[in-house]
């Protein structure tokens, strides 16, 4: 495998922090995205949403959010580096060559993204993560809401 296929593929857990559901599945995509997520550790997936995270702060939009040091930024780039390696070439590297021999290299990215799902949902247990998603709930218009679905 290309080290560019599976840079691609790793590249695809920055899209992961999405809540869409997953797209049907097959399965040697499948077989791969059960690999990974039962050969992760909690602290890899805690290292990759912290790679997520560190990746999303440098847009300009939310850089005034996050002082993330280039110290910090290339540990993490690092960290994120043996955990692919590692899943790719050892851990799940039987269903990751069914899974391009079935597929071709694009498909891997998907199993990323479950990953990565994975990851961020983990996160979003903590009490207060989920409670300060829910923060904006206080400043719904619930007068808005009644209206929109009274019955008519």
């Amino acid at each position: 495998m290309k080290l560019r296929t599976a840079a691609r593929a790793a590249a695809a857990l920055a899209l992961a922090g999405t809540l869409a559901a997953p797209a049907l599945a097959s399965p040697a995509l499948d077989a791969v995205s059960t690999c990974m997520t039962d050969n992760t550790t909690g602290k890899d997936r805690k290292d990759l949403t912290r790679w997520i995270f560190i990746a999303m702060a440098t847009h300009p939009s939310l850089e005034d959010l996050s002082q993330v040091s280039m110290a910090a930024a290339e540990e993490s780039q690092r960290r994120v580096a043996e955990i692919v390696t590692q899943l790719v070439t050892v851990r799940c590297a039987d269903q990751v060559r069914a899974l391009m021999k079935a597929e071709g290299g694009e498909s891997l990215g998907k199993a990323f993204e479950v990953l990565g799902r994975v990851a961020f949902m983990e996160l979003t247990t903590n009490p207060a993560v989920a409670q300060s998603l829910q923060g904006y709930i206080r400043y719904l218009d619930r007068q808005r809401f009644e209206q929109a679905f009274a019955p008519r």
